[in-house]
């Protein structure tokens, strides 16, 4: 009987690009959109996070697996990514003492497939060339010609609502229930650090489904609205746009982290578009326009909102641009006490550089209480 990491497997791209390696995670054959993190640590964070739902992952770094899976320190219930592609894996052994399983047995537990022995140099250089694209892995099936019949049925990201595919399918509480402020969740796929952020600065939370109405929120009587991150395409959601210029209408404090960036955008009319590649890692600078300061974030997003529609909004504001591409990461509402970021304030894995965006948030809801208690005196 053939070791694990003897069993053959198959990288197949939407442009016919081949390549060949080793089956590491269950046994079988999957397809996604496939890109690429740049992160060095944190990929069992990445693998739970629900943003990246129904896409392959490349990470980027050699080494995956080395310290091993501890589940405390997962982003959302389970594995979220559709597949995944390292240069080297660790299949039997881990470093760290805290860990509870190897990587392998984590994959194999979780049903994920992938694909190791590849090389993700290479790999990368030809999706930043070429860009976003579908792919599929596979251990049981290696003829090509039936790999490539079932990518053809792959559908695009382009286009496509998954919000609703990783959303709780039931209200929750997160927090203390004395806490001096209540939020509302709207979970688009939110993770787990967002909530405990939220938590540990005086929050109450009730996280709701992703197409829960405005007025359902409403009845709870929160303080504010968050808009959380999530996989797919903004454009698709018109059931969230709608929300959110309900939310807008009422002037509740609301801030939104990635996709709710993009929804908050759409909501005041300027559009998203699907990027070449996308930003994902733990390492992209931005540069805060309000305060001059340079950040260094995490990042998890295929789609960005139009600069040009921005510009000739003059009720809405740029407060962060990325310092690589200039392409839009935050963005408030000059009428209205509402803002966003492109990219993950609450990291995990990645730099608390923008940890300040939940006080900022915080802070509005203060100094809405404030104003409603003057106006009611």
């Amino acid at each position: 009987m053939a070791r694990i990491n003897d069993q053959a497997a198959i990288l197949l791209l939407e442009d016919g690009t081949v390549f060949h390696g080793n089956a590491i995670g269950k046994i079988g054959t999957t397809s996604g959109e496939i890109c690429f993190n740049t992160g060095m640590t944190g990929y069992q964070e990445i693998f739970t996070d629900p943003s990246y739902y129904a896409q392959i992952m490349v990470m980027t770094t050699a080494h995956i697996g080395n310290y091993g899976m501890k589940k405390s320190e997962i982003e959302s219930d389970d594995i979220k990514i559709a597949g995944l592609v390292t240069k080297n894996f660790t299949y039997s052994d881990y470093s760290r003492p805290q860990a509870e399983s190897t990587a392998q047995e984590y994959l194999k537990e979780q049903g994920l497939s992938g694909i190791t022995n590849i090389d993700t140099r290479a790999l990368v250089k030809h999706i930043r060339s070429k860009g976003a694209m579908n792919a599929i892995i596979s251990s049981d099936i290696l003829d090509i010609e039936i790999l490539k019949e079932k990518l053809a049925v792959t559908p695009s990201m382009k286009g496509l609502e998954l919000a609703s595919k990783v959303t709780t399918k039931e209200p929750y509480y997160i927090g203390n229930p004395n806490a001096e402020y209540k939020v509302a969740v709207l979970d688009f796929g939110t993770k787990r650090n967002i909530l405990r952020s939220f938590a540990m600065r005086d929050c109450h939370l009730k996280v709701f489904p992703a197409t829960t109405s405005y007025e359902e929120m409403e009845e709870w009587n929160p303080d504010g609205y968050f808009l959380s991150n999530g996989p797919g395409d903004p454009s698709s959601m018109g059931y969230a746009v709608k929300t959110a210029k309900q939310i807008l209408n009422d002037n509740r404090p609301l801030f939104g982290i990635c996709l709710g960036h993009q929804l908050l955008a759409l909501a005041m009319d300027i559009p998203t578009y699907k990027m070449h590649n996308g930003h994902r890692g733990i390492n992209h600078p931005v540069k805060n326009l309000v305060s001059g300061r340079g950040e260094i974030t995490s990042q998890n997003h295929g789609f960005a909102v139009s600069a040009e529609a921005i510009e000739i909004n003059p009720n809405v504001e740029i407060t962060h641009v990325n310092l690589n591409d200039d392409t839009i990461e935050g963005i408030k509402l000059n009428h209205r006490r509402a803002f966003s970021v492109q990219y993950h304030p609450e990291a995990a894995p990645g730099p608390h550089d923008a940890q300040y965006l939940f006080d900022e948030y915080v802070n509005m809801l203060k100094l809405a209480r404030v104003d409603k208690e003057l106006t009611l005196a």
